[in-house]
């Protein structure tokens, strides 16, 4: 493999002719300011959220990694359970972009007592070296040496290194690209500097090997330090921390993607793009379009988000994800967004667009409390759950560092430009300053269908202005200063191409429609869209236990009892006229009445935009019967679901083999041990044994359920064995537990002597 990589990389340039061509320019963060909506209220609390957390409570891990004295101590919950620092280079990125987006004078005082706190950091570290990870020495010196123990979510007994590290090179290449601050500019150059000796002595196999743990963007960035600085050496070490084992099927159109976790492959194929781009590689190019289509064709719901407890689901059933409290992660849409700006700036296919559109309202916009800001991890699908809101003391998950990234990037796709032709991608209220034009678009979309530009301009001046034609709208019109204008549709655009004066204004008329769509799997259950708003009915406020995030390892899932799915309205009708089903409620924009639902109590119920509910339980998805199905259907699914409640109702504590949070959030422990899925269950097992701290409080026995291979299991409890057991043919095993023991206790499953434990796929222990 490393001759393979060194021969790619001599056949790169860095010059403008190796480069694949950016059609679309997107403008600077600091040209675009948010007009009044939903959207500048959100950045409003946003800033109050980065204000409100401590900069050296974030900055402790970097001074600890450094030798230095902390001034306060870390943050709780992942800041100091291995993933310390994570969140101070995403506080870094949103600082950077808040500061481009509003120019506020305490975010900019902020984000320069960071960078000079962290130059502080590399400048006593003395090698160039800045970052968070506990014990850095003892890690670093470990993979230098090439002694090197990777899992999906480990590495040499650390929880993902890599990925902890690669938050700090964004949270620079931000403060320089976005920010200006040319002492970010030097210290990723010497970070990166660091990592290129880091791994000198590793062959590229190796470093391969490291690559099984999660390591965020790493190709990414270093390929943005090689443009950056002009220089080769980066674009190698990009190309060292390309994972191959995930991109060489995506270069054969091959999608292996269902049971993977989906938050580790994104910014991995984000990577890829970023090294197509600058070495002009079509075929990398066309993988990351691949990946892309994959994701979002067959692998996401209505809001555009993706995932099942972190895992891409299988492409055939949705079912799993409909009734999990562990929808799609916040993170992959954010990634999903930053890699679809990419490819549309080289293809100009308005496509994309329409996706970013769409994720940006019904995810992106809905993942930030409203009223006491907060930010969501998972948003669950399963009819009648809720969301849990992050606190800015307790909560410092990996979709807070994107949460308080988003709302500073809101702005960086409303507009854009193709040589001088200016295009208008998105209808949200804000200001455009280009040079000496200025465009401010005001309207209240989505509430009313339509939007006005005003153009300013010192002279006139000619130019094409090109307005998206939104995939949901068939009938888009425009006037000029009130009267009919010449217009052409042209590649998804409409094509307005006239000598503009002072104070004209374009207004966009953008009818819009009800539609209802399935999942990917096509079974009869819809959700409802008017434009690109995705509609959502609230069904209740009680019980949502943990709805504001304590600093638990578990405390972004919402694990509040889940209502049975067979109490949630379902419709009965045929698929042809699931639309009419709803109606329009007069006087009131984007409200609309459910009517012919198989619980009589809910007939009549509200549907309003996902994004403006909030603190409540809700349904997205409603499944569709016709009377016969329903009839015969109904046992059968009070039976069904009046067995998983009980189930559930009898868990004390539960774990995921072989899928990431939960492994991390029972703090894993394993050797000569690995992960794997099939049939889209995850599993793991051991030649050795592996543990998890597990709750016990009123627990009598522990359920192993697997695959029912023939190998036995020893179970222990805090190192006291409790025997071994086998899978029945139906892949469950169980153990009693003893009468007396500590909770949280370690439950210890491990192989015979000589032998391995069968694929492992779920540990309960039970009342």
């Amino acid at each position: 493999m490393k001759h393979f990589l060194t021969t790619l990389l001599l056949a790169a340039s860095l010059s403008s002719a190796a480069q694949l061509q950016t059609r679309i320019e997107t403008f600077p963060i600091s040209s675009v300011r948010l007009g009044d909506s939903q959207f500048l209220k959100n950045q409003q609390l946003d800033i109050h959220y980065l204000l409100g957390m401590d900069a050296d409570r974030l900055l402790a891990p970097y001074l600890k990694g450094a030798g230095l004295t902390p001034k306060a101590e870390n943050y709780t919950n992942w800041e100091n359970t291995g993933l310390d620092g994570h969140i101070g280079g995403h506080y870094l990125s949103a600082l950077s972009y808040m500061l481009a987006a509003t120019g506020n004078k305490e975010i900019e005082v902020r984000l320069d007592y960071f960078l000079s706190e962290l130059k502080r950091c590399q400048d006593a570290a003395g090698n160039g070296y800045v970052s968070g990870v506990p014990d850095p020495k003892k890690i670093w010196g470990e993979l230098a040496e090439g002694n090197i123990r990777a899992n999906s979510f480990g590495l040499n007994d650390r929880w993902v290194p890599l990925y902890n590290i690669h938050k700090i090179y964004a949270g620079l290449r931000d403060a320089w690209l976005i920010a200006g601050r040319k002492a970010a500019k030097d210290m990723l150059v010497k970070l990166t500097d660091w990592m290129i000796d880091e791994v000198k002595n590793l062959t590229d196999d190796q470093i391969q090997q490291m690559l099984r743990s999660e390591q965020g963007g790493l190709n990414e960035t270093f390929a943005d330090v090689a443009a950056i600085t002009g220089d080769k050496k980066y674009l190698r070490l990009a190309h060292q921390f390309s994972d191959q084992q995930m991109l060489q099927p995506l270069l054969k159109g091959e999608d292996n993607l269902t049971g993977k976790h989906a938050n580790t492959q994104i910014p991995k194929v984000i990577g890829y793009k970023r090294i197509a781009d600058l070495e002009g590689l079509a075929d990398w190019d066309r993988a990351a379009k691949f990946f892309w289509d994959v994701v979002i064709g067959q692998r996401s719901v209505s809001i555009g988000g993706n995932s099942m407890r972190e895992h891409f689901n299988p492409t055939n059933d949705f079912s799993g994800l409909l009734e999990s409290e562990q929808g799609p992660e916040s993170c992959n849409t954010y990634n999903m967004l930053r890699l679809t700006k990419m490819l549309y700036q080289t293809s100009a296919d308005k496509n994309y667009i329409d996706y970013y559109e769409r994720a940006l309202y019904n995810h992106i916009l809905s993942i930030l409390n409203p009223v006491q800001g907060g930010f969501v991890y998972f948003t669950p699908m399963r009819s009648g759950h809720y969301r849990v809101y992050s606190q800015p003391q307790t909560s410092m998950w990996c979709c807070v560092g994107t949460g308080i990234e988003n709302p500073a990037r809101y702005g960086e796709m409303i507009y854009a430009h193709e040589g001088n032709d200016l295009i208008v991608n998105l209808f949200i209220p804000s200001t455009l300053m280009w040079g000496d034009l200025t465009v401010r678009q005001e309207n209240r979309f989505p509430q009313e269908p339509s939007t006005d530009l005003t153009i300013h301009t010192k002279k006139p001046r000619q130019f094409v202005l090109k307005i998206r034609l939104p995939q949901w709208c068939t009938s888009v019109t425009s006037v000029v200063n009130g009267s009919p204008v010449d217009t052409k549709e042209k590649d998804g655009y409409l094509v307005i191409d006239r000598k503009w004066q002072d104070g004209d204004r374009v207004h966009v008329s953008l009818p819009m429609h009800l539609t209802a769509e399935t999942t990917p799997d096509k079974k009869a259950q819809y959700s409802f869209l008017y434009g690109p708003v995705v509609l959502a009915a609230k069904t209740g406020t009680d019980r949502q236990d943990g709805m504001y995030a304590d600093d638990s390892r578990g405390g972004h899932i919402a694990n509040g009892p889940k209502i049975p799915l067979t109490q949630m309205p379902a419709i009965i009708g045929s698929p042809n006229e699931v639309t009419a089903h709803l109606q329009p409620v007069e006087g009131k924009p984007l409200t609309f009445q459910l009517k012919g639902v198989t619980i009589p109590s809910f007939e009549g119920m509200t549907l309003v935009p996902f994004y403006q509910l909030y603190e409540c339980r809700y349904q997205i998805y409603f499944p569709l019967y016709t009377e016969e199905e329903w009839a015969a259907r109904q046992q059968q699914l009070a039976a069904d679901e009046q067995a998983r409640m009980a189930f559930e109702a009898q868990t004390v504590d539960k774990v995921y083999c072989g899928e990431q949070q939960s492994e991390s959030d029972h703090f894993y422990q394993g050797k000569d041990a690995w992960n794997g899925a099939d049939e889209g269950v995850h599993w793991r097992r051991t030649r050795t044994s592996f543990s998890y701290q597990m709750k016990t409080t009123d627990a009598k026995y522990v359920r192993i359920k697997g695959f029912a291979d023939r190998d036995a299991i020893v179970v222990g409890i805090d190192g006291t064995s409790l025997g071994s057991v086998r899978f029945d043919r139906s892949g469950v095993a169980t153990v009693a537990l003893p009468a007396e023991m500590k909770s949280p206790a370690t439950i210890t499953l491990g192989a015979e002597q000589g032998r391995q434990t069968p694929r492992i796929s779920e540990i309960r222990l039970c009342k």
